[in-house]
């Protein structure tokens, strides 16, 4: 089964946007451009228009950039959750009970990771006897 791309306007817009905005030559360009309004600062007699031109200016492009940030981010860790979870699915032995964990609620999630807790807690005080800890154990993190 393969995905189709996405050809939503937005969706490739934030693409482009994020991969053009992590790039060293952008961050050289925004300086150029605060250096500029800087040397510009006397010709304006660094006036309140001149200040406001770069105080709205970082408004607005701080503004959209918090929407397309939370975008990529939001599209990379549902990608990354899917790929996690295709991992669990075809790992023989793995609790699939883990799988979509995203979606349960605060205290479910607080009740599973307290039983990896007391695997890790038991497994260091193995290792603090000489045992390993490679085996597999049992968990009760599974159970509804």
């Amino acid at each position: 089964m393969r995905p189709t791309k996405s050809h939503s306007v937005f969706t490739r817009c934030a693409k482009a946007t994020s991969r053009a905005t992590g790039r060293p030559w952008s961050f050289v360009l925004a300086c150029g451009l605060i250096v500029a309004w800087l040397i510009s600062g006397p010709f304006f007699a660094y006036s309140d228009t001149w200040q406001l031109v770069i105080n709205t200016s970082t408004t607005i492009i701080t503004f959209l950039m918090v929407f397309l940030i939370q975008s990529t981010q939001n599209r990379d860790a549902e990608a990354m959750q899917v790929k996690l979870d295709e991992l669990l699915r075809v790992t023989s032995g793995a609790h699939n009970a883990l799988l979509d964990l995203e979606e349960l609620e605060e205290h479910e999630l607080e009740r599973i990771r307290g039983g990896y807790t007391r695997l890790a807690e038991s497994a260091r005080g193995r290792l603090r006897s000489g045992q390993p800890d490679t085996d597999v154990p049992e968990t009760d993190t599974t159970d509804s």
